[in-house]
């Protein structure tokens, strides 16, 4: 089973490096990817398009099911409620409310059911606070957004590993100090429950890493895998999936134990996405789990410092859209429940 619904593009930080992607992605690999339709002021992708030397139709759409049809001759966009005007590089604050926009509009999009999932391009939350962005990052904001009593759960993932931090942008101090076993049964069981809907996979298997080095060496470097972890891996023994752990980080990443697991759900941000950019920087998909639909997202940031001059590599994009519609199709397949899927 397919799922026909266009993917639909947020356009992130006008700024950086999403306009150009998304117009390269459509540009060198329209005939391989699914429809998907940006939400953008078109007018600022033609400067775009004609300055860097990115050739790219562009057609304005008012609806996404007119993404389809359009899709083959040129890059649809949904025009935002007001111009964008920011420069590439450019450090203004004044589009913050477009960016904002574009988010919302795709929220709804997907829960009114009329795109198979969005894709979100990069932001600076930063530069958002002034529009009235207060969450820490996309993730949390898009829980917020639909109402979650907590946020949804951030899993990356390339053709060689998935991953999944239990804690996410939070310093390691604060991770530490938050890292309960209630949070990580929450995370292990949504992860569970994305792995079986989102990827098809029917006994999952979950390698769990420890927090401290050796995963605490029977508790001479710390008692976390004792106290909190391993009982958060016990919470869920009646689960059908093989879960592994506490395992000691600087080992459950080479080949040999990649092969052993599905996805490998670690304490901290860093545990988690070092290995996953070190083993594959350009292939890397931002997935968030739990929410009543499907978003991923480039594993990459605004790169300001090449916006503009079409150095950037739209692969991480292309894989994002690509996983969205894939994810989208799974759901439909295993009978999930996710109200839009």
């Amino acid at each position: 089973m397919t799922d026909d619904r266009p993917v639909v593009v947020t356009m992130g930080d006008p700024a950086g490096i999403g306009g150009e992607v998304a117009l390269m992605a459509w540009r060198d690999h329209r005939t391989a990817l699914p429809p998907f339709y940006l939400l953008d002021d078109p007018d600022r992708l033609n400067r775009l398009s004609d300055a860097a030397g990115i050739e790219c139709p562009i057609a304005e759409i008012e609806y996404a099911d007119d993404t389809e049809k359009m899709f083959k001759v040129a890059l649809p966009v949904m025009r935002l409620s007001r111009p964008v005007h920011a420069l590439p590089g450019d450090d203004s604050t004044a589009d913050g409310p477009m960016v904002i926009e574009a988010i919302d509009r795709a929220i709804d999009t997907a829960m009114a059911g009329e795109a198979a999932g969005i894709t979100t391009n990069p932001i600076q939350k930063s530069r958002l606070y002034d529009a009235g962005f207060t969450a820490p990052g996309h993730t949390e904001y898009l829980g917020e957004r639909v109402g979650l009593d907590a946020p949804p759960v951030m899993l990356l993932a390339s053709p060689n590993l998935k991953v999944v931090p239990v804690t996410i942008h939070l310093s390691l101090k604060d991770a530490i100090a938050v890292l309960t076993t209630e949070e990580i049964a929450r995370t292990l069981e949504i992860t569970i429950n994305s792995l079986k809907f989102d990827y098809g996979v029917s006994h999952p298997r979950i390698a769990v890493s420890g927090l401290n080095p050796h995963a605490g060496e029977s508790g001479h470097m710390g008692r976390e895998e004792i106290d909190i972890i391993r009982p958060a891996i016990d919470r869920l023994s009646g689960v059908d999936a093989e879960i592994l752990g506490p395992l000691a980080g600087d080992t459950m990443f080479h080949e040999a134990a990649r092969r052993t697991y599905d996805v490998a759900v670690c304490m901290y941000h860093d545990q988690a996405l070092i290995p996953m950019k070190t083993l594959d920087f350009d292939n890397g998909v931002n997935v968030s789990v739990g929410l009543p639909f499907v978003r991923t997202s480039p594993d990459h940031g605004t790169a300001y410092n090449i916006a503009g001059t079409a150095a950037a590599n739209p692969t991480s994009l292309v894989s994002a859209i690509r996983m969205a519609a894939e994810i989208a199709a799974c759901r439909r397949r295993t009978g999930n429940g996710y109200s839009c899927a």
